[in-house]
């Protein structure tokens, strides 16, 4: 796998949305071949073949997923890992369950999304100025990746970076997405933010060219507790929009 700091200075930052198009394709090809962590391949696997009730006439994604969005996108949005039966299954990140739910309705309230629900990868769904990726990008075991498998996984998202040369603000969805966030701009531009800025919900650093707003993932510990309200998510958004200057639909 190549370093992505030594693939963006080789390259260079680049406006032409061929090559953006391009360079996202290959690393797509790339990541949905990983097979880097066997206990993650192991358990992906496993869950496209046993399956739920609710799902059994479904044939399972079952593989490792790449991020998906607009390719000139200005934000980017980190969660955590696919769900085992909502990404692992549909083949998208955030399709098919209710975090992904929770996020496409605010991203539709913002207007960084053509619709407000999206259940199969193949429905048309369409983000506007935003790009949405997962820190790991396997199913993990209730829901834990432990810190190899995220340390495997860690030089895609900052490719990805590397390739989405438009982007200017990230919105990490909790604190794995955070930590993973700063990572891939250190990894990918040499830059950090030294002592780390401690994550919370709306908690804002910068970090060279890169804004970093924080927002609770839209788990559904966090969604049916309370902890994380729609107008809180919203809020987050249309602060991340802001700060990417994209102008009102």
């Amino acid at each position: 796998m190549d370093h992505p700091a030594k693939l963006d200075a080789a390259a260079g930052p680049t406006d032409d949305a061929a090559a953006r198009r391009t360079a996202l394709a290959d690393l797509t090809a790339e990541i949905v071949a990983c097979r880097r962590c066997p206990r993650l391949v192991a358990w992906r696997e496993q869950v496209a073949r046993e399956k739920v009730a609710r799902f059994r006439h479904e044939t399972y994604w079952g593989r490792p997923l790449p991020g998906f969005g607009d390719p000139d996108a200005r934000i980017l949005i980190v969660g955590l890992a696919p769900a085992a039966h909502g990404g692992n299954r549909t083949g998208r990140v955030f399709t098919g369950d209710a975090s992904g739910d929770f996020l496409w309705t605010a991203l539709h309230e913002v207007g960084l999304a053509d619709r407000s629900s999206s259940r199969r990868a193949d429905d048309g769904l369409t983000l506007l100025g935003a790009y949405v990726a997962a820190a790991v990008r396997c199913a993990p075991p209730a829901n834990k990746p432990t810190p190899e498998e995220r340390d495997n996984c860690a030089p895609f998202l900052a490719r990805e970076l590397a390739a989405l040369d438009r982007v200017r603000v990230i919105v990490p969805l909790g604190a794995f997405g955070w930590e993973a966030a700063f990572r891939a701009i250190s990894t990918m531009t040499g830059e950090d933010a030294r002592p780390r800025p401690r994550f919370g919900h709306g908690a804002e650093a910068r970090v060279g060219r890169y804004a970093v707003v924080g927002s609770y993932h839209p788990s559904q510990q966090n969604t049916f507790t309370g902890r994380l309200t729609m107008p809180m998510f919203v809020s987050v958004l249309s602060r991340a929009r802001e700060m990417a200057e994209i102008a009102p639909a």
